[in-house]
């Protein structure tokens, strides 16, 4: 089969190497893809965001599965282009996409269908959000109804912080049109997991789960960022939790978006929370996960793209899953300055130093010429460490990522300490 997968992030690197692997894959292209992708696959100099020039493209290589990786095609309705030319296509369409690019849609969804999630309340009046900030407990969770790049959340521990989260998406404007409405909500307290799953809109198979990093440093100090880094398995969601999270909020879902009139098929991703009263989404997102995408799938067994077929085809029933019991953590390498101002072009040296066990995703790549490979963004790297478990994993990684280096790099030096005694 001839596949395509749109992105240009370590998550559509993972995706594509784990396709790599399938023998029913023939030629895998990527849209634009980085410096890694061009190693494993042919990149294609197309924006994320022309539905009409991937869907030419797709048409003219005689593409049979096109694989949408980032959210921003999914939210302009590249998989409804794509159904509308006959073009097989795995990801959610335009209204099913709401869940994630709409945070009002998801918690007004949640609320009619006893999805269990934290209080809060929608606004689209600045005043009316200011008065609420000023009398409700501390700390609260602000957010940006639309997308922003993983960086529209806010908790807020003082009035003051609230007040200008507050003032930043909705005065400011800082992501736009997603701050014309916002959601604020109670913050919930426990144990923070992503799980994973697919859909055809009727069954769900969850995937691994595994923990994410948002804040810029160590100690989740500084500010929201598209993510840091990952690990899998955490030790405290096992298989009765999982169990549990299918249940009580995956399933729901899709049957609470069925009812809507809305068919859900591809990649359903759930933020969750274990609080005190029980399991609760913190958010919803409409694909693969990024950083959790690159410990998650060297994590599987089994083939990928038997999976993705299986929702594709409508045969997800006939497809049985397995993992590996290795541990995976993944340590993100970002240009200095991010999520705010950064530089890019500098040359990425060491990475042929790394030993055969470790795993090299990029992100912000660029190939320049043989040999040479320079940053070409905020997130530049993730690099994935494996093992029996979580400690060797970990110390798999930390003694490896020193050997690469690009001017100005920064990266989390505590991704899965949590887990070590």
């Amino acid at each position: 089969m001839r596949i395509l997968v749109i992105g240009n992030g370590a998550r559509e690197h993972a995706i594509a190497f784990k396709l790599l692997h399938s023998p029913l894959v023939d030629k895998i292209f990527v849209v634009p893809g980085n410096a890694g992708t061009k190693s494993i696959a042919e990149n294609v100099p197309i924006a994320i965001t022309d539905s009409n020039a991937i869907g030419t493209f797709a048409q003219d290589q005689d593409i049979q599965l096109t694989i949408v990786g980032p959210e921003a095609p999914l939210s302009l309705g590249i998989v409804d282009h794509f159904e509308s030319l006959g073009l097989p296509i795995f990801g959610p369409t335009k209204s099913a996409t709401l869940i994630e690019s709409s945070k009002v849609f998801a918690k007004q969804l949640m609320e009619k269908y006893h999805i269990p999630c934290a209080k809060g309340r929608i606004f689209n009046s600045y005043t009316e959000a200011i008065t609420y900030v000023e009398s409700h407990p501390l700390p609260l969770v602000i957010k940006a109804d639309g997308l922003a790049a993983g960086k529209g959340v806010v908790i807020a521990q003082c009035r003051e912080e609230a007040r200008h989260a507050v003032c930043n998406i909705m005065k400011r404007r800082i992501f736009g049109a997603a701050g014309d409405t916002i959601i604020i909500d109670e913050c919930l307290e426990g144990n923070e997991v992503s799980l994973i799953a697919v859909t055809d809109g009727k069954n769900v198979i969850p995937m691994v789960p595994a923990c994410d990093y948002k804040r810029v440093f160590d100690e989740d100090q500084g500010t929201n960022t598209g993510g840091m880094g990952s690990y899998s398995p955490p030790s405290f969601f096992g298989e009765e939790e999982i169990n549990t999270a299918v249940e009580t909020i995956l399933e729901p879902t899709v049957a609470a978006l069925a009812k809507e009139g809305i068919i859900y098929r591809g990649v359903l991703y759930a933020g969750l929370m274990l609080t005190d009263e029980g399991m609760k989404v913190l958010e919803f997102n409409a694909r693969f996960g990024d950083p959790e995408t690159q410990v998650i799938l060297p994590r599987l067994k089994s083939d990928l793209m038997e999976l993705l077929l299986g929702v594709t085809h409508n045969t997800l029933t006939d497809v049985r899953v397995e993992w590996i019991n290795d541990a995976c953590v993944g340590v993100i390498m970002a240009s200095g300055g991010y999520p705010g101002q950064y530089q890019t072009g500098y040359p990425i040296v060491g990475l042929e130093k790394l030993p055969e066990d470790i795993l090299v995703f990029h992100a912000g790549t660029k190939h320049v010429s043989p040999g040479v490979i320079q940053t070409d963004g905020g997130r530049v790297l993730t690099i994935v460490g494996t093992g029996s478990n979580i400690a060797k994993a970990r110390a798999n990684v930390y003694s490896s990522i020193t050997q690469v280096h690009f001017e100005n790099c920064h990266y989390r030096t505590d991704i899965a300490s949590r887990e070590i005694p």
